[in-house]
């Protein structure tokens, strides 16, 4: 069906029905979004952005970017040990951009509002010259003083993740051609990764529970250590034998997949986080892999295999 692909008709059409009755969105009638503040609890809040041809391809279907958009950011917030809330969104449509390619866009994002219990609260719509950008920023609700940081590594700490890695940056490259021998599952579970990440709200309650520091691995498990590494001021080993990979990347790595690339190549939103032994401990129980340890330190990042030290060049994903 073709729709009325004005501005407001867009807004009245695909998103007030995200927006509901909440509150906190006014109808979208208004220029802002009025939040209440929940007793006992901080408000949490993260803005991620999305760039066609840059974090996504033209190819993705719009209604697979609307989730994947809406996920990172959530991935933020659990991270943080947060409940998420809702959120702000500002889309950027080339100009030109057909009716129905919008409206696939709020399908996705109706999906994941469901799934993740999640409110649109309000935002603005814009047409651009360039690529589609996306953009959400995020609420979330922690108890007060709670919300974690990268900051709260310590010496001595162990070092986990609370997933398979590499996923992602396989299976982008399975879109790209590469890979041709992998079984159809296989791949299927590499594309899946990479357009669907799975925030670990599973996870958020024993984080908050247990972790000194934790994020989310977005710009790859090496680039996000470093992150973390420096905000703490420690140094964190990164054991390359252990750390978790799927059937199906291990089955990459077979067909000539380099493995350091799984840890560099980004895109994975597993939580990373470290904590004391009988911390490490829960976090086992709960699903984290441990896969290094915290050092004295001024910030580095060191990967071993097999007790060596390797080097490795490319960390993963940087910004500018």
């Amino acid at each position: 069906m073709t729709g009325d692909n004005s501005e407001f008709s867009v807004i009245d059409r695909l998103f007030k029905p995200l927006a509901g009755l909440t509150a906190e969105a006014r109808g979208l009638i208004d220029d802002v979004a009025v939040l209440g503040a929940r007793e006992g609890y901080d408000l949490v809040v993260t803005t991620d952005a999305m760039v066609e041809g840059v974090h996504f391809l033209s190819t993705d279907p719009l209604d697979q970017v609307a989730r994947k958009l809406l996920r990172v950011n959530i991935s933020d917030l659990v991270a943080k040990g947060a409940d998420p809330y809702g959120y702000q969104l500002l889309t950027a449509w080339p100009k030109g951009m057909a009716y129905e390619g919008k409206a696939a866009f709020a399908a996705g994002l109706r999906l994941d509002q469901d799934e993740f219990d999640f409110d649109l609260f309000g935002g603005d719509t814009v047409s651009t010259e360039g690529p589609l950008l996306l953009s959400i920023t995020a609420f979330g609700h922690a108890p007060v003083g709670r919300a974690l940081s990268r900051a709260g590594a310590r010496a001595g700490d162990h070092v986990l993740v609370g997933g398979f890695i590499g996923d992602a940056h396989l299976g982008l490259r399975v879109l790209r051609g590469e890979f041709d021998e992998l079984s159809e599952a296989h791949k299927a579970h590499l594309v899946q990764a990479y357009r669907l990440p799975q925030p670990r709200d599973d996870l958020a309650e024993v984080v908050l529970d247990h972790a000194h520091a934790s994020m989310d691995v977005s710009d790859g498990l090496i680039a996000d250590a470093l992150h973390m590494a420096r905000a703490s001021e420690v140094a964190l080993v990164i054991d390359l034998d252990r750390v978790p990979t799927s059937a199906a990347a291990r089955a990459a790595i077979a067909q000539g997949a380099d493995v350091t690339d799984l840890i560099t190549g980004g895109d994975d939103y597993q939580i990373l986080c470290t904590a004391d032994a009988a911390g490490a401990e829960a976090l086992k129980a709960a699903g984290f892999y441990e896969i290094g340890h915290c050092e004295a330190g001024t910030g580095e990042v060191s990967v071993i295999s097999g007790g060596k030290v390797i080097e490795i060049e490319d960390k993963g994903w940087v910004h500018v």
